[in-house]
Formats: C-alpha cells, sequence, structure tokens
C-alpha cells in the first residue's frame, strides 16, 4: 500500500503541481521540482507533455528572476529533450524558450539564437533552423542591424519559395519590409509589400486589384536593382492576371476575351519587361493566345511544352515540405496532403535521386524518413560500388588483352 502512495505521490504530474505551487513562495525549490520534472524519462505522451510544461516554466521563472545566464544554459540543456518529441513541436518549443529573454540581454538572446541555428543545421532539421532564422531576423531588426536582417531575409526567401509556405513567406516579407524601409530602402520595401498584397488578392480572385499590386511591384523592383528575380516575378504574375481576367466572367467573353490576350502582347513589349525575354514569357504568351483562341487543344500544347519540368519541382518540393518534420509517415496522408495518388507518391524518383534518404515500408504502408544515409546502407552501397568497379576493370583488361592479341 505504502509503496503504491509513494509511485502515485511521484508521478511526472504531480511533481508539476507541486513545483507550479511553489513558483510563487518558494523559487528555489520550484526550480529543484522542475529540474526533478525534466530529469526523470518520460513513458508516455501524457508525461511528455508534463516535461514540455516544466521546460517552459522553469524558463518562465528564470526570466522572472532575472536569471538570463540559466535561462541560455536551459536552452542549450533542452536540446537532449527535444531528440524525443516531434520536430514539428521542437520549433515551436525552442522559440518559445528564446523569446522569454527581455529585451536588456537581447545580445545573449541573439547568440543562443545562432548557437541553435547551428545545432539545427548540423542536425538537419531544416523547418526549426528556418524558424529561427525568422526569430534571429527580427532580433536584428530591433537591435537596428537592418542591413544585416536584408541579407539573412534575401537569402531565406530564396529557400523559402521552393516551399511555397504562404504564411512563413509573408512573415519574411514584412520583416524585409521593416529593415528596408529603416535603412531609407523606400522602393523596395513599398516593392516587396505590393508583391505580397498582390499574391492574396489573387488568392481572392480578384484579378484586377492583384494586377495593379504586381504592377507596382514589379517597378518598384526593377526601379532598385533591375537583376531582381521578383522582378521577373512580378511580371510573370501581372500576365497571369490579365489572363485570368479574360477568363472570369462569361458574360464578357466578347470584350475581354479579344482584348486581355493583347494585353499581354502590349505588357511583353514595354522596354522594361524586354529584358527578360526568355521562355517563361514564352509561356505566358501561349497561354495568353490559347485564352484568346478559346482552344483547349491549343493550352494542352502550351502545357506540354512547357509544364512538365515545372509541375515535376513543384511535386518534388511539395512532397518536401509535406515529409520535412517527420521521420515517418503514412503514404496515404502525403498523397491527400499534395493532392496527387499514391501511386505518383510511390513511384517519385526523389529517392533514387538522394534528393532526401528514406525508404518505402510497403507493409505498413509508410515512408521511413533519414536525416543521412544509414551506415549500414552506406556500407552496402559503397560495396556493391566496389563490386561493381573491380567488374569493370577487369572488363577494361580483358579488353585490353583482346586488343593486343
Amino acid at each position: 500500500m505504502t509503496t503504491a502512495l509513494r509511485s502515485s505521490d511521484s508521478s511526472l504530474e504531480a511533481d508539476l503541481e507541486r513545483a507550479e505551487l511553489l513558483q510563487n513562495k518558494d523559487a528555489a525549490k520550484a526550480e529543484e521540482g522542475y529540474r526533478a520534472v525534466l530529469d526523470r524519462k518520460a513513458d508516455n505522451e501524457a508525461e511528455l507533455k508534463c516535461q514540455e510544461t516544466a521546460l517552459l516554466k522553469l524558463g518562465a521563472l528564470y526570466r522572472d528572476k532575472g536569471k538570463t545566464e540559466e535561462l541560455a544554459k536551459l536552452v542549450k540543456e533542452s536540446r537532449a529533450f527535444m531528440s524525443q518529441i516531434a520536430k514539428a513541436k521542437t520549433a515551436k518549443l525552442i522559440r518559445s524558450l528564446i523569446d522569454l529573454f527581455p529585451s536588456s540581454a537581447r545580445d545573449l538572446q541573439m547568440k543562443v539564437t545562432k548557437e541553435n541555428i547551428d545545432w539545427a543545421r548540423s542536425e538537419k532539421r531544416v523547418f526549426l533552423r528556418q524558424s529561427l532564422e525568422i526569430k534571429l531576423i527580427a532580433l536584428h531588426i530591433d537591435a537596428q542591424n537592418y542591413r544585416e536582417a536584408l541579407s539573412m531575409s534575401e537569402e531565406l526567401l530564396r529557400e523559402l519559395k521552393q516551399l511555397d509556405d504562404k504564411i512563413i513567406l509573408t512573415e519574411v516579407f514584412l520583416l524585409e519590409s521593416r529593415a528596408a524601409h529603416a535603412i531609407q530602402n523606400l522602393p523596395r520595401a513599398k516593392a516587396q509589400l505590393d508583391l505580397q498584397a498582390g499574391a492574396l488578392n489573387a488568392d481572392d480572385k480578384d484579378y484586377k486589384t492583384a494586377y495593379s499590386y504586381f504592377f507596382e511591384a514589379f517597378e518598384g523592383f526593377t526601379q532598385v536593382d533591375e537583376n531582381d528575380p521578383r522582378a521577373l516575378s512580378s511580371l510573370k504574375y501581372m500576365l497571369l492576371c490579365k489572363i485570368m481576367m479574360g477568363s472570369v466572367s462569361a458574360t464578357a467573353v466578347a470584350s475581354l476575351t479579344a482584348q486581355q490576350p493583347d494585353d499581354v502582347n502590349a505588357l511583353l513589349s514595354m522596354k522594361s519587361a524586354s529584358r527578360f525575354s526568355g521562355k517563361d514569357l514564352e509561356a505566358m504568351k501561349a497561354t495568353a493566345e490559347a485564352q484568346k483562341e478559346r482552344s483547349l487543344e491549343l493550352f494542352k500544347s502550351t502545357l506540354k511544352e512547357y509544364q512538365d519540368p515545372l509541375y515535376d519541382t513543384l511535386l518534388e518540393q511539395n512532397l518536401l515540405r509535406v515529409i520535412e518534420p517527420y521521420s515517418a509517415v503514412e503514404l496515404s496522408w502525403i498523397s491527400h496532403e499534395v493532392g496527387q495518388g499514391r501511386d505518383v507518391v510511390e513511384e517519385n524518383q526523389m529517392i533514387l535521386d538522394q534528393v532526401f534518404f528514406g525508404v518505402l515500408n510497403e507493409k505498413e504502408g509508410t515512408l521511413e524518413v533519414f536525416d543521412g544515409l544509414p551506415e549500414e546502407m552506406g556500407g552496402v552501397i559503397q560495396a556493391l560500388y566496389d563490386k561493381v568497379s573491380a567488374i569493370s576493370s577487369s572488363s577494361s583488361a580483358d579488353c585490353q588483352a583482346t586488343s593486343l592479341s
């Protein structure tokens, strides 16, 4: 009876509750209680949740008591715990801890953030690294390190655009605009905001308003730097909006359908657009022509000519976005998230091309994802490579001997 009672009393949930009650009465004992919860081994999801709470509560305790160095150590110590929870939760948890630093300890906060970015990179935790880099950009802006913030945001945006995550992209776009505005680079700041506003209006199918924003963004980017790739993106969005404006209203077919493709040609003849001539704009022109002729066959041929590489790239990027936070994920769920049949997911060549490391578990119907090539698999591949090389060398030697004879 006594043993059972002691076991119940020493549960993680009970220890956590006791520590919480002590937080405002005896900080030292509360710290000891939270540490006791974190030092124990969690046996199930509920106990892991208790430890997450204890971690955040201990961080808040250090913040309230002005113990910023202890808070910095806690963030580093928490990495061992992070390995036990889902990768998707890790980013939120570490950012929550970093957010606990007061503004008076911004330098230490930035140092801790950089250290965790390096750790996330070494552990190949892409989503966590990106999340922390966004946090660091915001910290640089708060510290008035605007050029450093701009440099970081440019590099991060190039990476994020491949994933097409609108929420994260919007956050970085806004941070970049804040930094550009702060150093009086007003055209660039406005262009970035116009580009995002155009995207949001296009999502709402308000193509006329979206076109206006994209046009402003195009002019802004070409004014700042005519080689900025976002200028070409803005131009392509402008053209797509013109094409879509010609297909929005069935009652306006007679007037709009004839007009909008001609508008596309007029836009392409602009001096500012001529420097971007190439396959991207040829695809826009061909699509506009198909719309003008109201020809499905012409549109299909345009898709066949221009879309295949783009489709494959977009599918790969969407697959990476879906599987990235997980070590094992059901194939049926992946196919649902990317909007493709399960056969398309299973037949994708990304594993063979080593875009990521993983294996299809057909028995369980899952995709198992690795951070790198497992050692035992690497050994098998190396052994096969050595064998093939030996056979190739032997065959080459035989051929030389035959030719000499």
